[in-house]
């Protein structure tokens, strides 16, 4: 009986690392397309070609705000049923798209789905487990996730050797569909009747403002959306850096794959740092080594007068994405830690205003980008010293 138990949180937790997946395999798979995808549709400005990485972000902050209420009233598999099917429908659109109009609609609609994969596979993981266990899991889940944007580009580019980009979306496509399967047969209901919220406007509000009010979880929420937006900052322009700026080419996806590994390697390290350290302690430290390290490479590359070497770079984002691996799990876990009764309705608005702040941040840093990566690292800086900012000021309150 033993041994079944830890073989079923095993599954469950592989399970919401596909589900989560979703999400980077829906963005990442199509980095090495974005230029084909511009000529494809006669986008003039290469800049555009973001829009189709941040219309997903900006789908997703729409979805968010649905779900979490809806998997709190209904049940948590019943609502992810609904957006993976809304998620194939934007997949269908983006694949027969004529026009980069339509093929935003598409992108913005695969944003809306997938976002039930995130919400409701949070409140799933908050429905079992809670505490320095829920950090654990969370890190571990990240562990298995980071996988697939470290494997997402090169599926991509190894896709564009043999056919189209429209083949891209059909294999997206596919694998929303595989995770639907095993998630109805695979994975009981987590929340069970007893306590679910009916869906009502007085619920909906009163959990929406116990969540906003609440002091921790509110600063966390700000805090996972500035640090985010950065990152969002870099998805917008990596595939412009790393394979038009320094001419990697098809390299491209080697070298994202290998910083993608950086976050899997500290996600792997936080899920043990996790059992032993504060939480809050561990983010506060990985964001000193954020600020410090993108202020010291802005200085480096004023100091070279010019753009730093591929090496230099890739040094660098290791070390940022290293740091920022420690923050994904734990920033989401401190945020929801105190709305565990309220997990569904609380992780829609956590995860709503995060991506909506980290969408705007990262589409003005990918904006900002004219062939220099300055840009992008004082994108790190400035929302890295923010949320240090934020992370002390919760020291220092619960210090009183």
């Amino acid at each position: 009986m033993k041994q079944e138990k830890h073989t079923v949180k095993k599954e469950f937790i592989a399970l919401m690392a596909i589900l989560m997946s979703l999400v980077a395999l829906t963005i990442d798979a199509m980095l090495p397309a974005l230029s084909q995808i511009g000529e494809s549709l006669q986008v003039a400005n290469s800049n555009d070609n973001q829009l189709i990485i941040t219309s997903v972000f900006l789908g997703m902050a729409v979805g968010l705000i649905f779900y979490g209420p809806l998997s709190d009233a209904y049940g948590r598999k019943k609502i992810i049923y609904l957006g993976i099917a809304i998620f194939i429908l934007g997949n269908l659109l983006s694949i027969f798209s004529s026009s980069f109009f339509v093929m935003l609609v598409g992108r913005v609609l695969q944003g809306f789905g997938v976002a039930s994969c995130r919400v409701v596979s949070l409140a799933m993981i908050r429905d079992q487990f809670e505490g320095p266990q829920m950090g654990k899991v969370m890190s571990l889940i990240m562990m298995f996730f980071i996988m697939v944007p470290a494997l997402a580009p090169s599926v991509g580019q190894g896709i564009l050797l043999f056919s189209q980009w429209r083949a891209i979306f059909v294999l997206i496509l596919l694998f929303g569909i595989i995770s639907l399967i095993w998630l109805h047969f695979r994975q009981q209901e987590t929340l069970v009747p007893q306590k679910r919220i009916p869906l009502s406007l007085t619920s909906l509000k009163s959990g929406a403002a116990e969540t906003l009010k609440h002091p921790v979880s509110r600063r966390y929420m700000f805090a996972s959306g500035i640090i985010f937006g950065a990152f969002v900052g870099y998805l917008s322009t990596a595939q412009q850096i790393l394979q038009h700026q320094y001419q990697l080419g098809d390299l491209f996806s080697l070298y994202f794959g290998a910083l993608a590994l950086a976050i899997g390697l500290s996600s792997f390290t936080n899920s043990k740092l996790v059992m032993r350290f504060n939480m809050a302690k561990l983010c506060h430290g990985a964001l000193i080594v954020l600020t410090i390290s993108a202020l010291g490479f802005y200085f480096y590359i004023e100091y070279l007068g010019e753009q730093p070497t591929l090496a230099a770079l890739m040094v660098y984002l290791a070390v940022t994405f290293f740091s920022i691996g420690i923050l994904f799990g734990n920033l989401n876990t401190l945020a929801l830690q105190p709305l565990g009764h309220i997990a569904g309705i609380a992780t829609s608005v956590i995860s709503s205003v995060q991506t909506f702040i980290s969408v705007l941040i990262g589409g003005i840093i990918g904006q900002l980008y004219g062939a220099s990566v300055v840009p992008l690292v004082l994108g790190f800086f400035f929302c890295s010293l923010t949320t240090l900012v934020l992370i002390h000021r919760i020291k220092k309150a619960a210090e009183i």
